[in-house]
């Protein structure tokens, strides 16, 4: 008996096809199911029934030699193949997938190769990549332009996700594909060598299934293919299909299934069969579910404003009952005008914009992130084929009560919490591996060091690293601990990229590869005669020093290392900071102040002295570069090295008549850049400036006013406030006394009431 092939071309991620393909499937009840889909993962198959598993999720099929070649093929609850696999489950009827086996694919392509991204994330269950987004000649968008539409997305809505009719809708379907094909419409960025390749292997497949004997063979693919893969009975296309696949190359590949996201089924993720409202569209799966034949209509306005409404309370914004009956009418109407069987996405919008929003595009982005794509993380079975590290990651991730999730979030960890430390550990420890689940941040509030505060969000791309970082080790601890060893004897690790290297060594805490760290950093820092490499290395060395002992580490090598670090600065500055042209300076400038602020942290006196003394040394040095010179003598003033009257001097003494004034003007930003609070409190600093300034020529004055202005833009806004105030009173470089007062004036009399507004202002009266 000849089989029955019913071939239903389906929108990937579409819940109308879903719905429409699961009542096809009913009333044909098929012998076997075919569905495009990679049959390297039929062995998965199974697994989707399993009551742990939850989309959205994706098999994940990899090379396990060379795991960066991986290929994703995700599923939602709405995704057409995902239903056909759970009715083919839930019925007993055998499933396969049809398209190109991956391991062919990457067989070509190691023979081959181009240069490629990392990871082919986006491949789909259709086998598109990210260069398969339709553009200009999107078949689709020639049949909306047809129908009256601008927009092909909400073309295919309109006439297939919404319809509540779901009789000879793939007929329809195959016959506009068909018809676009024998037309010649192509969809731009398809290889189609390898498109012929796909659908002659889907039709080896259907011949296959039909010749073990399935007499109904139902047939799922993407609606494009779907003419193509019709064509099954031709004698001689099924020789040329049996030759064109003949002796492709192969692969060894794995597969397992992996958490998903709706986030990265959206297009905005660059996902090449993406849709733009995968959380919308899970809500219209799982109401029509709930509903059934019911009042559809009203469900799914009601639910969707409610869901609105709980999201803006949640963020404490106005959201009322009348808000979502109102919202509710108002999307009703509005898809009753215009024709539609049940307001669409576009109509749910403007509702919620008009009465929730009052208009205001801003809560929409809310509304956008949250429902319409949604943050939703899919769960996979936990005997799921996995490397041991992955199966180390998950138990530590149940041990620590750490599961990840698709939505962002801000998470304080205390560190004097055992938990919340394991958790840091964790964290430090996975960023080694490229894992970055988490990444550090600097938030205000909380003081101290026992606080870290990371920004966590899980990437479905992370099981393809961990794949990859399986070859350092089988747990977390002993992968990363070898990886950071491999990477800390790197030869191409500078003396400031070890420095860093080993903070983070010391955060994950590393017993072993910190030992290879501090090796390599001692050999480096005694061979290094970069005094800016040294300069930048000093940093962050001090700040382990001083903050280390929160995780109880032994830093006892690093303040030997230190120790040399100031030695060798303090000794090789002032040769290094000659001849220097104004960007070299500024950079030394930022350097002088990373170490004046690491020598700080030390509170060693014996370094703080030499430090001072290099100090004094470049504020000695005749033609240093003004910028260097200025924040010596700034640095030297601020600790009361130098007195008020000696940084006077030498303001003056940068500041003469025979000094230039462009490097008078650096000499001044040197000193003055960051903080103006030493103008404002000492009066013959102020005066000295406020006579050159004064002094100065036309041509002069235009040549610096422009550094001026950038040196005085980096004060406080208080601190310009009131050096503008002082500027406008006039004050002369006497204090307390205003110019262009009358010379009759009675200071003794004056003087009588100086305790009085002392008192009243909090001053002392004796200064």
């Amino acid at each position: 008996m000849e089989s029955k092939i019913q071939i239903f071309g389906i929108r990937h991620h579409g819940p109308g096809s879903a719905r429409s393909l699961v009542r096809s499937l009913e009333t044909m009840r098929p012998d076997i199911i075919l569905i495009e889909g990679p049959p390297d993962a039929d062995d998965l198959i199974a697994m989707a029934g399993h009551d742990e598993m939850k989309p959205p999720v994706a098999l994940l099929v990899y090379e396990p030699d060379r795991p960066s070649n991986a290929a994703f093929y995700p599923f939602a609850e709405f995704s057409p193949e995902w239903q056909a696999i759970r009715y083919a489950l839930k019925n007993c009827v055998p499933v396969r997938f049809m398209d190109l086996p991956v391991m062919h694919r990457f067989g070509m392509k190691n023979e081959a190769p181009e240069p490629a991204a990392e990871i082919e994330s986006a491949v789909d269950v259709q086998g598109e990549t990210e260069s398969d987004a339709f553009e200009c000649d999107d078949p689709l968008g020639l049949l909306a332009q047809a129908a009256g539409f601008d927009d092909g997305e909400r073309w295919w809505e309109y006439l297939v996700e919404h319809r509540r009719e779901t009789n000879d809708v793939f007929e329809a379907v195959m016959e506009a594909m068909a018809v676009l094909r024998d037309e010649g419409v192509t969809p731009r960025g398809r290889d189609a060598a390898m498109e012929d390749m796909r659908e002659a292997h889907m039709r080896q497949s259907i011949r296959a299934a039909g010749k073990e004997g399935f007499q109904k063979i139902a047939v799922v693919c993407g609606a494009w293919h779907a003419p193509a893969i019709a064509k099954t009975d031709d004698k001689a296309g099924a020789k040329a299909d049996a030759e064109l696949l003949k002796k492709l190359p192969k692969a060894k590949v794995s597969a397992t299934w992996v958490a998903w996201t709706h986030n990265r089924l959206s297009f905005s993720s660059g996902y090449g069969a993406g849709v733009e409202s995968p959380g919308w569209y899970h809500h219209l799966w799982q109401t029509w579910e709930k509903v059934g034949d019911g009042d559809v209509t009203s469900a799914v306005s009601i639910r969707w404003m409610t869901k609105i409404a709980r999201l803006f309370r949640k963020e404490d914004l106005d959201a009322s009952t009348a808000h979502v009956i109102e919202a509710v009418r108002l999307a009703e109407s509005l898809a009753a005008l215009r024709g539609k069987p049940l307001p669409t996405l576009t109509e749910m919008n403007e509702s919620a914009r008009a009465i929730f929003c009052f208009g205001d595009d801003t809560p929409m982005k809310l509304i956008h992130d949250r429902l319409i794509v949604g943050e939703v993380l899919g769960v996979t079975p936990t005997d799921a084929p996995t490397v041991p590290l992955q199966q180390d990651l998950a138990r530590e991730q149940k041990r620590l009560r750490f599961q990840p999730e698709a939505a962002q979030k801000v998470v304080d960890l205390d560190l004097r919490k055992p938990n919340d430390l394991d958790r840091s550990r964790l964290l430090h420890r996975l960023n080694l591996l490229g894992v970055t689940w988490g990444r550090l941040q600097r938030h205000g509030g909380k003081q101290g060091t026992f606080h870290e505060f990371w920004d966590l969000q899980w990437q479905p791309e992370f099981a393809v690293r961990v794949v990859e970082m399986a070859i350092w080790g089988n747990t977390v601890e002993e992968a990363a601990s070898k990886f950071a060893i491999d990477r800390a004897n790197a030869p191409d690790q500078s003396l400031p990229l070890i420095t860093r290297f080993l903070g983070d060594l010391l955060l994950a805490e590393l017993p072993r590869a910190v030992d290879a760290a501090m090796t390599r950093l001692q050999a480096e820092s005694a061979l290094s005669s970069d005094i800016g490499h040294l300069m930048d290395a000093l940093p962050k060395l001090a700040e382990l020093l001083r903050y280390g002992n929160v995780r109880k580490s032994d830093l006892a090598s690093v303040g030997v290392i230190v120790s040399g670090l100031v030695t060798r600065i303090c000794i090789g500055l002032a040769p290094a900071c000659g001849s220097l042209d104004d960007d070299a300076a500024a950079k030394m400038f930022e350097r002088m102040l990373n170490v004046h602020q690491a020598v700080t942290l030390l509170e060693d006196a014996e370094k703080m002295t030499e430090w001072q003394a290099v100090l004094r040394q470049l504020a000695e040095l005749p033609d240093l570069h003004g910028l260097i010179a200025g924040r010596a003598v700034r640095l030297l003033s601020d600790v009361r090295v130098f007195t008020p009257e000696e940084t006077a001097t030498r303001l003056s003494y940068a500041l003469s008549v025979a000094a230039d004034p462009a490097a008078a003007a650096a000499w001044i930003e040197g000193f003055l850049k960051g903080s103006g609070t030493i103008l404002i409190h000492e009066e013959t600093l102020w005066g000295t400036l406020d006579e050159w300034v004064s002094t100065l020529a036309g041509e002069n004055f235009t040549m610096v006013l422009p550094l001026l202005a950038r040196t005085f833009s980096t004060f406080e806004p208080p601190e310009r406030q009131k050096m503008g105030e002082r500027v406008k009173h006039g004050f002369s470089r006497v204090a307390g006394v205003r110019a262009g007062v009358a010379d009759d004036l009675d200071l003794a009399r004056a003087e009588l009431v100086l305790p009085v507004i002392s008192t009243l202002l909090g001053l002392d009266a004796r200064r």
